[in-house]
């Protein structure tokens, strides 16, 4: 028994070191190893390893296998409800997953990342109110979570409560100044309560802090349209298209643009890549009456 707990530390060892050089073929074939030893079978850590590499390869079966292993041997390891949550999160099984992550946080009050998914799980299946609450819960244990501030945030927006969703974004950013997705959101919430110039330069800014989240440039753009500025609002949505080439939503978008200017030949142009990426904007263009100058010229 020395002797096998030995190699099984020690292939465990060799597994963990080339799981940080990301070589997850390699660091599994040691955990195999170690698992087909005398007691590895039994050894939770090493269970727990294996599943998560499993996970990461998208074999989700076998992690599951691994995580209902460790439940075998103890009922209540909130880490393996967790690990088995995941899988059903991953997979859009967003009822199963809340089921489970509801079991690790029984068996862990403070399981601050069970509460965080757990949210996003509840936000997938429509059930607000209860995301709300997971998400208050992680700030109540952590009150710098950048993400669970971010997603309330998002919550309250689409609720239509500016308010609290001004409030929580502010608290991203006092996190993280720089993140282009919370420069965005409160780009959108100040266009949502009439302050576009200040809109404007929320995207602005996200778009420096990332130039390849497309939506930046189409809000924007929408911005400027909205003013009939249609040409700036098309050397918007132009930069975005040189960033983001196959955002088939900003060819459609700068199709509509240069119809407003009667530049007919760019506009079927785009719309043509638009649909090439994209087909099922053929029922779109149909229905759109801005495009009615040239719906008869398209491919």
């Amino acid at each position: 028994m020395i002797v096998e707990g030995y190699k099984i530390n020690n292939y465990k060892i060799i597994a963990k070191n080339f799981y940080r050089e990301r070589l997850l073929d390699k660091a599994l074939n040691f955990y195999k190893k170690a698992y087909n030893c005398d007691g590895g079978k039994r050894d939770t850590e090493l269970l727990l390893d294996m599943a998560l590499i499993y996970d990461e390869l998208g074999e989700y079966d076998l992690a599951e296998e691994k995580y209902r292993g460790i439940l075998k041997i103890n009922p209540e390891d909130e880490r393996a409800y967790y690990g088995i949550a995941i899988i059903y999160d991953n997979m859009k099984e967003y009822n199963k997953a809340a089921e489970y992550y509801k079991e690790a946080i029984r068996i862990n009050p403070q399981y601050n990342r069970a509460y965080f998914f757990l949210a996003g799980a509840y936000d997938e299946l429509g059930e607000i109110n209860k995301a709300i609450e997971c998400y208050e819960k992680v700030l109540e244990m952590n009150n710098k979570d950048f993400w669970a501030h971010t997603n309330l945030s998002a919550i309250y927006e689409e609720l239509g409560d500016y308010e609290r969703a001004l409030k929580n974004i502010n608290e991203s950013l006092e996190i993280d100044p720089n993140h282009y997705l919370a420069l965005f959101n409160k780009a959108v919430i100040l266009g949502r309560i009439g302050q576009l110039e200040e809109a404007e330069e929320y995207y602005k800014l996200s778009i420096e802090e990332n130039e390849n989240y497309s939506y930046s440039y189409l809000n924007l753009a929408i911005i400027y349209k909205n003013k009939q500025l249609y040409g700036k609002a098309i050397e918007i949505i132009s930069e975005g298209i040189k960033h983001n080439p196959d955002a088939e939503f900003l060819y459609y978008n700068r199709a509509c643009f240069y119809v407003k200017l009667n530049s007919f030949n760019n506009a079927i142009d785009d719309l043509n890549k638009a649909v090439e990426l994209y087909p099922k904007f053929k029922k779109y263009i149909e229905k759109d009456e801005e495009l009615d100058p040239i719906k008869n010229f398209l491919n």
